[in-house]
C-alpha cells in the first residue's frame, strides 16, 4: 500500500514510550495452588494458562473433576501418533472459548482418546481491548496472507476479516477456510484460549456500518495523526476497529467515507508499508499500549 506516512517524532521517542508502559521491576508472575487461602485472580488464571503440559482442542470439556470426554480426529492424531501418548499421561485440553481443563490420557484405541479431567474447568475470561481486524489482504501471493492471519493470532487480535474495495475485490471461499486452519495451528502453538474468528469476506459498504457503530476505529493510511498521538486522547473501550487498505491503499473517496461514518486515521512512519506488514505494526502497537493500561 502507499506510503503510511507520519511525523518522525513517532518514533525518535519510542524507546523511552515503550519503557513507560512496562510493568515495575517488582512485579512478577504469580503460583497458586489448589490449598491456596485464596481464590486466584485474572491475572493468575492467565499466567497459568500458560502451562507446560502438552495442550489439545475439544469442543466439549469436563465441567468437574472426574468428568471424562472423548477425543477423535485430528488432536487424536496429534496424540497418539506424533507425541506417541500413552494412558496416564498428562495433558490439557481447550475448546477456543476461554475454557480450559487439567487431565490425563485414561485410554487410547483405534478411534480416540479417552480424557479424564483430574480437576475443575478453568473459564478464562478475554484480557485487554479486543481488536477486530479488517485489512484488503486477498490480493495477497506467497504465503503472505498466511503470515497476517498467523501473527494476528499470536497478538490476540479478536478476529480478522478480509476486506473487499476497489483495489482488492475478490478473496476465493477455499482461501478463507485455508486461513482458519492457520489460525487454529497459531491458537495451539502459542497456547492461546479464545481462538480467533476468521470471519466471511465482507464489501466496502459492509465496513462502514462497523465503522458507523464503533467508537474505537482506526484506519492505517498516508499523512495521517502518528498512531500513538491519536490513541493518547482516545477513550478506553472494550473493543475497536483496526482497518487496513490494499497495495495501493484507499482511494480518496473510501477514505473520505470512512471518516465520514466516525473512523479515525493514523499514520504508521515515512515509509511504504506491505499490508501484512501495516496490520502487523498497527497491531503490535495497540496490543503493547492497551497492555500498559490495563497497568494503570
Amino acid at each position: 500500500m502507499r506510503a503510511l506516512a507520519a511525523a518522525r517524532p513517532l518514533f525518535s521517542d519510542l524507546p523511552s514510550r515503550l519503557r513507560s508502559w512496562l510493568p515495575p521491576s517488582s512485579s512478577s508472575f504469580k503460583t497458586f495452588s489448589a490449598s491456596s487461602s485464596s481464590p486466584p485472580s485474572d491475572s493468575d488464571l492467565r499466567n497459568q494458562s500458560r502451562g507446560g503440559l502438552p495442550r489439545f482442542f475439544s469442543d466439549e470439556l469436563p465441567s468437574r473433576k472426574g468428568g471424562t470426554v472423548r477425543v477423535q480426529g485430528s488432536e487424536f492424531w496429534h496424540m497418539a501418533k506424533v507425541l506417541r501418548l500413552k494412558a496416564e499421561d498428562r495433558v490439557e485440553l481447550f475448546n477456543g472459548k476461554g475454557g480450559l481443563v487439567e487431565g490425563c490420557i485414561q485410554n487410547i484405541d483405534k478411534t480416540g482418546v479417552d480424557f479424564v479431567a483430574q480437576d475443575d474447568q478453568k473459564v478464562i475470561l478475554p484480557q485487554g481491548i479486543q481488536w477486530q481486524v479488517f485489512a484488503a489482504f486477498g490480493t495477497l501471493k506467497g504465503g503472505r496472507a498466511d503470515w497476517l492471519i498467523e501473527k494476528c493470532t499470536e497478538l490476540g487480535a479478536s478476529s480478522v476479516t478480509p476486506l473487499l474495495t476497489e483495489r482488492s475485490s475478490i478473496i476465493s471461499d477455499n482461501r478463507v477456510d485455508r486461513l482458519e486452519r492457520v489460525s487454529f495451528a497459531a491458537a495451539k502453538q502459542c497456547q492461546r484460549l479464545h481462538q480467533m474468528v476468521v470471519s466471511p469476506a465482507i464489501k466496502f459498504n459492509t465496513l462502514l456500518d462497523h465503522i458507523s457503530k464503533s467508537k474505537l476505529c482506526l484506519v492505517a493510511t498516508a499523512e495521517a495523526t502518528p498512531l500513538l498521538n491519536a490513541v493518547q486522547s482516545s477513550a478506553k473501550e472494550s473493543s475497536g476497529l483496526l482497518i487496513v487498505g490494499p497495495e495501493g491503499d484507499f482511494t480518496k473517496k473510501e477514505m473520505e467515507m470512512m471518516l465520514e461514518a466516525g473512523g479515525t486515521a493514523v499514520g504508521l512512519g515515512p515509509h511504504r508499508l506491505r499490508v501484512e506488514t501495516a496490520t502487523i505494526a498497527l497491531l503490535a502497537t495497540l496490543v503493547t499500549w492497551s497492555d500498559s493500561q490495563e497497568t494503570d
